[in-house]
Formats: structure tokens, sequence, C-alpha cells
């Protein structure tokens, strides 16, 4: 029998008029200390945001995207705060701001595959 193992996980929006806190799910990231994971999937749907927010800039929105997914992996890719451990790094991303990504509250929950899990997250919650 495998074992459970705590994880976190918060999803990812896109607000692009924080003043009206409008937003749309475009992602998932997936923290799991015990499996030594830290990770984010996200599905950016051009059609969906422009049917909500007609006047957004799509490449701006995939380059910050594209940065939480380098801080997630690690490493100098990830700047200053890719150097940091899984840990922080997971505080960092999901610290509340004010700005055009934005992530929810944490969420925790068991898992005993947690690449399995962000991608269960992903469907239900992004797709």
């Amino acid at each position: 029998m495998q074992e459970n193992h705590l994880y976190e996980y918060a999803v990812i929006r896109v607000v692009p008029r924080v003043e009206r806190e409008e937003f749309l799910n475009v992602g998932v990231m997936l923290y799991c200390k015990k499996q030594k994971f830290l990770q984010a999937s996200y599905h950016l749907c051009e059609t969906r945001l422009r049917a909500l927010f007609p006047d957004i800039n799509i490449p701006e929105v995939q380059a910050y995207l594209c940065a939480i997914e380098k801080i997630c992996a690690g490493g100098p890719q990830g700047g200053p705060i890719g150097m940091l451990d899984l840990a922080s790094r997971f505080r960092w991303l999901t610290a509340t701001r004010s700005t055009i990504i934005q992530t929810s509250k944490t969420h925790g929950g068991l898992c005993t595959d947690a690449a399995a899990t962000l991608q269960r997250l992903h469907q239900q919650l992004v797709l």
C-alpha cells in the first residue's frame, strides 16, 4: 500500500483589472514536501481571456506564467527566488499580491502521486 503525503496547492488566476476583482483560473501550482515536488501547470486560453478582457496583453501574461514555471523548477533560471528551497519558493509564489497574476489561498490534501494530483486539479479547476 502506498503512503499518502500531505500536499498544498493554489490556483493561478489572471486578474486584469484588480479593482473589479474579476479573474479567470489559468493554472494550478502544487507543493509536496515529502515527494520534493513543486510544479505548476497552466493553460492560457486566449479566446476565454479576450471574451472577458478584450484588451489583455497575452504575451505579458504568458511571460509571467513562464516565470512561475521557472521559479517552481528552481535553479538560476528562476532568478534569486529560484535559488531558495522548495517551501520558500512555494510561499513566495503564493503570497498575496495585487498584480495581474494572483493565486488563490492555499489548500491542502493527501496524495500518493503529486504529479498525478496536479494534473487532476488542473482538469477540475482550470479546463
